[in-house]
């Protein structure tokens, strides 16, 4: 309950705060990583609420002017949103709550900065991240929202109850605070040096909370400005990363479309690969390359993948199979616990050369030697892909290379990489053409 603005304001503006869930059944009752993660974040902050938090069941906009009208609310209070759905969605709610005489009020958002607030000097967007990331750190923010003191509950009002959902570690407020401290004692000094590292378990892994709002990011900037590494390039670098995720969020308030098609059109006529067996064969992580693989068998097992590893097995997908990014954008968001729209999407988009900041197209990722660089002993292959166990060391990114590097049967290459680049390349030359 810290840091909640509209929490805050809710409860400067009445007597009673009447703290509301709802739980949207086109979601909720598909069974996703995601969907696990938020119905433990319900029940923590439910027991952090003392029980009094109510959770409903149906269309936001119904059940919103119903719960209003049965607790004799005359104002809502949440937070502002970004992305087109609930843009789209809370606008539904506002007009419903408006045609009962009873308002809405957004405050703050999930960013440091909210979306469309930094502009250019000719109230235009940012389309590069640096330029960006300047004026994002020059316009500032505000410090972290205090918990209101004398917080008192509504509790004449009955949920439906939050669904039965697996037990998922680390959910909830509590949990996050615990490991944001943890790692800032423990890896923040080493974070510039390590955070490309997908065998060392040193990132802070803070897009879940971020995703789910048990932490507001100006908790994080507050925090790392008072701690003593605060003026080193580790710091400085985790700082850009954050700011990383408050540029695609506001990509995405001034481009809505950009969700789901190219935000540069130069390469609208590129030819892409229909999606077949090898798309299947990248989502099961049996593609015949190591870190590929145990790339997306850490995400099939975890929900969660390392961030060098997200843009390898990418790149591995729309340059090496050829496959337009929306199908892996699909998928990342089907499994992924922290899949947030603007960041995946356009994450999508950089590695396949069509978004802002784009890498350039013919940049591929060889699989080989980002693994050989950045696992360079070969542990995370072998947590991950059991069938490469038994080569030792850096061993483990080149079975071809060795006499018994099936003897466990792994899966040999779907396709040759050198020879899929120039593919890529020559596509590549044909669309700009």
């Amino acid at each position: 309950m810290r840091d909640q603005p509209a929490l805050r304001e809710a409860a400067s503006a009445g007597d009673t705060v009447l703290p509301l869930f709802v739980l949207d059944p086109r979601i909720v009752d598909v069974a996703t990583p995601r969907r696990d993660h938020l119905l433990a974040s319900l029940r923590a902050l439910d027991e952090a609420m003392d029980g009094a938090l109510v959770v409903r069941r149906g269309r936001p906009e119904q059940v919103l002017a119903k719960v209003a009208e049965e607790a004799g609310a005359d104002t809502v209070h949440i937070t502002a949103e970004s992305t087109p759905y609930a843009r789209r969605r809370d606008q539904r709610v506002r007009e419903r709550l408006e045609r009962d005489g009873r308002s809405l009020v957004a405050t703050g958002t999930p960013y440091a900065v909210g979306p469309g607030s930094v502009l250019k000097r000719d109230g235009t967007p940012f389309q590069v991240f640096t330029p960006f990331s300047k004026a994002w750190r020059d316009h500032g923010w505000p410090g972290p929202a205090p918990v209101p003191r004398g917080l008192r509950w509504v509790r004449a009002v009955d949920g439906d109850g939050i669904p039965e959902g697996p037990e998922v570690e680390g959910a909830g407020e509590e949990a996050a605070r615990r490991r944001w401290k943890s790692w800032l004692q423990q890896h923040l000094g080493g974070y510039d040096r390590e955070r490309d590292r997908p065998d060392l378990d040193t990132t802070s892994r803070m897009s879940v909370p971020l995703k789910f709002g048990e932490l507001h990011p100006r908790t994080l900037l507050a925090d790392i400005a008072a701690h003593p590494a605060s003026g080193t390039k580790a710091a400085r670098t985790f700082v850009s990363e954050l700011c990383w995720r408050e540029f695609y969020a506001d990509v995405l308030w001034h481009n809505p479309a950009s969700a789901w098609n190219d935000l540069r059109p130069a390469l609208s006529t590129m030819d892409y690969t229909r999606p077949g067996k090898e798309l299947e064969a990248w989502q099961r992580g049996e593609t015949g390359y190591p870190m590929v693989d145990a790339g997306m068998r850490q995400l099939l097992a975890e929900g969660w993948m390392h961030n060098r590893v997200r843009m390898i097995t990418a790149s591995f997908l729309v340059k090496d199979l050829h496959v337009w990014w929306p199908h892996g954008a699909r998928h990342f968001l089907a499994h992924l616990r922290d899949g947030d729209i603007a960041s995946n999407n356009h994450g999508w988009q950089w590695v396949a050369g069509t978004g802002t900041d784009a890498a350039p197209y013919f940049r591929v990722f060889n699989p080989v030697t980002q693994g050989l660089r950045f696992d360079p002993d070969g542990d995370y292959v072998r947590r991950w892909v059991p069938e490469l166990r038994h080569l030792p060391g850096k061993a483990a990114h080149e079975p071809w290379e060795h006499g018994d590097g099936y003897a466990e049967g792994y899966q040999e290459r779907i396709v040759d990489h050198a020879a899929e680049r120039d593919e890529a390349l020559r596509r590549y030359e044909a669309a700009r053409s």
